[in-house]
């Protein structure tokens, strides 16, 4: 089949994606102070030659302070261009674009590794700046009842911050990447000023909700000031927190900074508490693709699904529904790096085997004219009867 959406190119600005595949920021904290290691460049890599279009680099931090452990990405200085660089280029000699998140975890740094145990990371004498590292937001609120208090930025404080993301995005286009994506979503610091929760502010920068959107606003601003103009820049928000914060405002957010230059909107949620506000108890599929149609809709901007996309005619469906433009494969391609291949495979689109390196496309290709070809990973019969069935499969697998 040559009609599928989700292997069709989309051209945003000067940036052409070969398909509708993205592979979303997810964090490896596997940084050693702030720098990349070999561990990101395979990560990256096997994504890029796995056949998606866009990959994006992992919330790299416009500060020191905005780091969430000891092992995430740092932009914060220049000494980090070269090494992102080798990133940035790896992915593109894939045939990949090449992303890159930039964010501040705001109260929510200084924290352990999940696997580590999450929440606050106690004092060691391993931390040599630990007062330089302490977690900042816009009221002296703390995330929960297990965290800090962190400590209030000052206004002056504010206004250098977003002169941060600025100076990140010039050192992002630097290292080469071609599309940019603003973290403001999960409960981190663009967030919390967004959400009257966590915002107390009695300046420009809280208060109405016009005042708490106005930080991002002016980060957009900054950014789209050393961020070339044929690049797409994108933004994450959490378009429903259960917490104040929902897709009216987030639409509304939208509007605004669509006019500021960006581009798409990055469609998740939750995080400003420690409850889990859509998935809850019941896992379902597309759990977060009706908040991706709710923006597109309301606020005209191209957006980008994400949240339990797992098969490639589950992908193309939403494609076809008009409910994003772009579809976000996160976890499921950490379970098969080759999911843009499979789903070509499976959907029928001409050549798939031609989409990825010939390293290892070349003999797949020639052993499924030998008919012994598999049936790839992310196929699913029936998407609407089979989804409850599989699942259910699953869950006896646990």
């Amino acid at each position: 089949m040559s009609d599928m959406l989700l292997f069709s190119p989309l051209t945003i600005r000067d940036v052409e994606l070969r398909n509708r595949i993205v592979v979303p920021p997810m964090h490896q904290y596997s940084a050693v102070k702030g720098f990349p290691t070999d561990w990101h460049l395979m990560n990256a890599g096997k994504f890029a030659a796995g056949g998606a279009g866009l990959v994006v680099v992992e919330s790299t931090k416009v500060e020191r302070r905005g780091c969430g452990t000891v092992g995430d990405l740092g932009i914060w200085d220049d000494a980090f261009i070269e090494p992102l660089s080798r990133l940035a280029k790896f992915i593109k000699q894939q045939n990949a674009v090449a992303g890159i998140q930039l964010g501040h975890s705001g109260r929510k740094a200084r924290a352990r590794r999940p696997w580590e145990g999450d929440g606050p990371l106690p004092r060691t004498s391993e931390i040599d700046d630990w007062e330089a590292w302490s977690p900042v937001a816009p009221s002296a609120i703390a995330h929960s009842d297990k965290w800090p208090v962190p400590k209030a930025l000052e206004r002056s404080e504010v206004k250098d911050l977003v002169q941060a993301w600025g100076n990140a995005a010039r050192r992002a286009h630097q290292a080469g990447f071609e599309v940019l994506e603003l973290h403001g979503a999960h409960g981190y610091l663009v967030h919390e000023f967004l959400s009257e929760r966590s915002n107390q502010r009695a300046d420009e920068y809280g208060g109405s909700e016009a005042n708490r959107m106005r930080f991002v606003i002016e980060i957009a601003e900054a950014v789209r000031t050393h961020w070339p103009d044929n690049k797409p820049l994108f933004v994450r928000l959490s378009v429903e927190d259960n917490a104040g914060w929902g897709p009216e405002q987030s639409a509304r957010l939208a509007k605004i900074l669509k006019t500021k230059g960006v581009d798409v909107i990055d469609c998740s949620s939750g995080g400003i508490t420690e409850a889990a506000p859509i998935l809850g108890k019941e896992i379902k599929y597309n759990y977060q693709v009706p908040l991706s149609e709710y923006v597109r809709r309301h606020a005209d901007i191209m957006t980008m699904a994400v949240g339990l996309i797992i098969h490639g005619d589950q992908a193309e469906q939403i494609l076809r529904d008009k409910q994003a433009d772009l579809i976000a494969v996160g976890r499921e391609i950490l379970n098969n790096p080759n999911w843009p291949m499979d789903a070509a495979l499976k959907l029928g689109v001409e050549g798939p085997f031609r989409n990825v390196p010939p390293q290892f496309g070349y003999w797949l290709g020639t052993r499924a004219k030998r008919g012994f070809g598999t049936m790839p990973s992310t196929w699913q019969n029936g998407l609407q009867d089979g989804l409850q069935d599989g699942l259910n499969e699953n869950r006896k697998l646990l």
